[in-house]
C-alpha cells in the first residue's frame, strides 16, 4: 500500500474493448433499450443486475446515495420498494427529485436516470409485499428504518417475537409504513465504454407523455 493508504488507485485502469453504442443500436424510447440491457445482465449471470444507486437530497440540500433493488419497470418508470420512514422515504417526501444509477461492469456498461420520485397505490405495494419471502416480510415490520437501536440483538429480539406471533401463518400483512415509489423519468443515460475513455453516450430527454429526443454527449 503506498504512504498516502491508497493502494496504487491511480495506476487501476482497464482498457474497455467491447462494442460501441450507435443510434441505430437503441429504441427510440430509452425503456425499451433499459429492458434490453437489463435482460443482457441478467442473462450474464451478474450478481444482483437489478442493482441501482438512489440518490435524495436533504432539507440542507446535502446529497445522500444508497443502493436499493429496482423490483419493476413499465411505462410509468422504475419501481422500489421501502419503509416510508426511512432517510431515503423522509428526504423524497420533502423533495421528491432524484436519480438512478445502474452500472454494470462487467458489461461496460451503465445507465443514469433523473426523475420524480412518486408513491404508489397501497394495492399496489402490497400485491409486490405478498410476493416477497416470509422472512423478508417479517423483517419489514421487525426493523424502524434508519432509526438507532442499541444493537443487534433489537432486531433479532423482535423478529422473533414476530415469527412465534405469526407461527403457522403465512397471512403476514403489509405494514402501514411500508411501500413503494416509482421514479418517473425525465433524463435517462445509455453508456457503454469504448477504448482511449472515448465512451458513447445517449441521452434521451422526455418531450412529452410518449416522446423523447436523444442526443449523443461527449465523453
Amino acid at each position: 500500500m503506498d504512504a498516502d493508504g491508497d493502494a496504487g488507485l491511480a495506476d487501476l485502469r482497464a482498457e474497455y474493448r467491447r462494442q460501441g453504442l450507435a443510434e441505430s443500436d437503441v429504441d427510440p424510447d430509452p425503456l425499451v433499450t433499459f429492458r434490453r440491457w437489463l435482460g443482457a445482465a441478467v442473462a450474464a449471470g451478474l450478481l444482483e443486475p437489478n442493482a441501482m444507486v438512489l440518490s435524495t437530497v436533504d432539507a440542507q440540500s446535502r446529497p445522500h446515495a444508497r443502493a436499493v433493488l429496482l423490483k419493476g419497470i413499465d411505462e410509468r418508470g422504475f419501481r422500489f420498494f421501502t419503509n416510508h420512514g426511512s432517510d431515503k422515504a423522509r428526504q423524497l417526501a420533502a423533495n421528491p427529485s432524484c436519480a438512478l444509477a445502474f452500472v454494470w461492469p462487467a458489461l461496460v456498461r451503465q445507465v443514469r436516470v433523473s426523475g420524480t420520485a412518486e408513491r404508489l397505490p397501497d394495492v399496489e405495494a402490497a400485491a409486490y409485499f405478498a410476493t416477497r419471502p416470509r422472512g423478508s416480510r417479517l423483517g419489514a415490520w421487525a426493523s424502524p428504518q434508519s432509526e438507532v437501536i442499541a444493537d443487534r440483538d433489537v432486531l433479532d429480539r423482535r423478529l422473533a417475537e414476530l415469527d412465534a406471533a405469526y407461527a403457522g401463518s403465512d397471512d403476514i400483512p403489509l405494514p402501514p409504513f411500508w411501500g413503494g415509489y416509482v421514479v418517473v423519468p425525465d433524463t435517462i443515460e445509455l453508456w457503454q465504454g469504448r477504448p482511449n475513455r472515448l465512451h458513447d453516450r445517449l441521452r434521451y430527454t422526455r418531450a412529452d407523455a410518449t416522446t423523447w429526443t436523444r442526443e449523443r454527449l461527449a465523453p
